[in-house]
């Protein structure tokens, strides 16, 4: 199963995380990012899950990335990415920085791969020439991503630079990992490819959704689906054959135009056509 956007600053959002059970004992949770801005919150919703789910899989978002004043755990970039490592490791949830789990149970055997890797601007404006023009066009309309000012990249010098970092690190990783054999699952906060990103209200917000190098990754290696959020736009795509499983809950005036009720974890493995 699998979830992401939780944003549970949100109390709607918070009750529906408190009342999330799985299906079965053996089931697993991946959590594609943003489960919240402060660390206490977080915290306190990888402890309730960790505690229900035979496995808990975590992967950052950008809202979990921010500095915001008001949390008392004021770690920026790297800092903060590495604090929030260390809470899972401490509660027993996997990380993009620990050895990749094996699913074994219907659909598997497959290779979970949770992965961190930012965004560099090359979702640009198709009219605009570089990261300055499309940053200046996104100002000129209004649509601006907050990590603008609340997602430091310290010690990096740009978002962009610790996003060929995180893609460098995690190709190496890729490459040498155990079991080639297997078919694998990525999670990401953000998908793999652009062509999710067509339907966006505000096109000019793409620039912060990933990156042009993994624009083959899901046909580079041998992929059973790719697990992302972000949009909250969620839905199943195909790209190449491949499966792009977008599952985030998102905001209750966003979930609210759907149904009374935010979305519940999606089924990842075995496939059944949802």
């Amino acid at each position: 199963m699998a979830i992401s956007d939780l944003h549970i600053g949100y109390q709607e959002n918070r009750d529906h995380v408190a009342g999330l059970r799985p299906e079965s004992p053996a089931d697993w949770l991946l959590i594609a990012g943003d489960i919240a801005e402060q660390v206490a919150d977080v915290e306190w919703t990888l402890t309730v899950l960790a505690r229900r789910y035979a496995k808990v899989v975590w992967v950052p978002g950008n809202h979990e990335l921010w500095t915001p004043r008001e949390d008392p755990v004021q770690a920026r970039g790297v800092q903060r990415y590495e604090h929030l490592v260390e809470l899972c490791r401490r509660l027993g949830v996997v990380t993009p920085e620990d050895p990749y789990p094996i699913w074994n149970g219907p659909g598997g055997p497959v290779l979970i791969v949770p992965m961190f890797l930012l965004y560099d601007y090359t979702w640009r404006p198709e009219h605009t020439r570089d990261k300055r023009e499309s940053l200046a066009y996104a100002y000129e309309t209004g649509i601006v991503c907050t990590d603008e000012v609340m997602l430091h990249p310290d010690p990096y010098p740009t978002r962009d630079d610790w996003c060929r970092a995180r893609v460098d690190e995690t190709l190496r990783r890729l490459d040498e990992r155990e079991h080639p054999d297997l078919p694998i699952v990525f999670v990401n906060h953000y998908p793999l490819v652009r062509e999710p990103t067509r339907i966006l209200r505000y096109p000019e917000f793409a620039q912060w959704c990933g990156t042009d190098l993994t624009a083959d990754w899901h046909t580079r290696y041998r992929t059973a689906a790719m697990v992302y959020g972000h949009l909250h736009i969620p839905r199943t795509t195909w790209h190449d054959g491949v499966r792009f499983q977008e599952v985030s809950v998102g905001y209750p005036r966003e979930w609210k135009h759907r149904g009374p009720t935010p979305p519940a974890p999606r089924q990842i493995l075995p496939y059944e056509g949802q």
